[in-house]
C-alpha cells in the first residue's frame, strides 16, 4: 500500500470519513523542505465540524505527545476583533509559537509583549519567505 493510502486510511479509521476522499485530499509541499505531505486543516475542519484547536488536541492524545510536540504552525492574522478571542483561547489551550500580524493589538504593550515571547513563544509575522523559514525549522 502506497503511503497516501497508508496515511489516509490511518486518518479515516480515526474520523469516520472516507479513505479515497482524504487521499485526494493530501497534497504534496511545492519544496521538499516542507515535508512529504500536506494536509488542508480548514477543510477537514469544515467536513468534521470540529475547531482546528480541537483536532489538534485530538492529534496530541492519538500520538500521546502534547499539542506542541506535533510538526504545526499556527499564523493568526490579526484584522477583526474576534482575534482576541481566538488568541487567548489558543493560549489557553498551551498552544505556543503562534505568529501575530501584520501588526500586534494595541493591548500588547511592552510588557505584555516580553511575557508572550518568553511563555509562549509568540512571535511577530515578517516577510512570507522568512515566516516559512522559521516555521519550517
Amino acid at each position: 500500500m502506497e503511503n497516501k493510502q497508508r496515511i489516509a486510511a490511518a486518518i479515516a479509521a480515526q474520523t469516520g470519513l472516507e479513505a479515497d476522499q482524504l487521499k485526494d485530499w493530501l497534497e504534496t509541499p511545492p519544496d521538499p523542505a516542507m515535508g512529504d505531505y500536506a494536509f488542508p486543516c480548514f477543510r477537514f475542519a469544515k467536513t468534521l465540524r470540529m475547531a482546528p484547536p480541537k483536532i489538534a488536541q485530538a492529534l496530541a492524545e492519538a500520538f500521546d505527545c502534547g499539542v506542541n510536540d506535533l510538526p504545526l504552525s499556527m499564523v493568526l492574522s490579526w484584522y477583526e476583533q474576534k482575534a482576541v478571542c481566538i488568541l487567548l483561547t489558543l493560549l489557553h489551550l498551551g498552544i505556543k509559537n503562534i505568529r501575530l500580524g501584520p501588526t500586534l493589538p494595541a493591548f500588547v504593550s511592552p510588557n505584555v509583549l516580553n511575557y508572550l515571547v518568553e511563555n509562549f513563544g509568540i512571535a511577530p509575522i515578517t516577510t512570507p519567505e522568512e515566516d516559512l523559514k522559521q516555521l519550517l525549522k
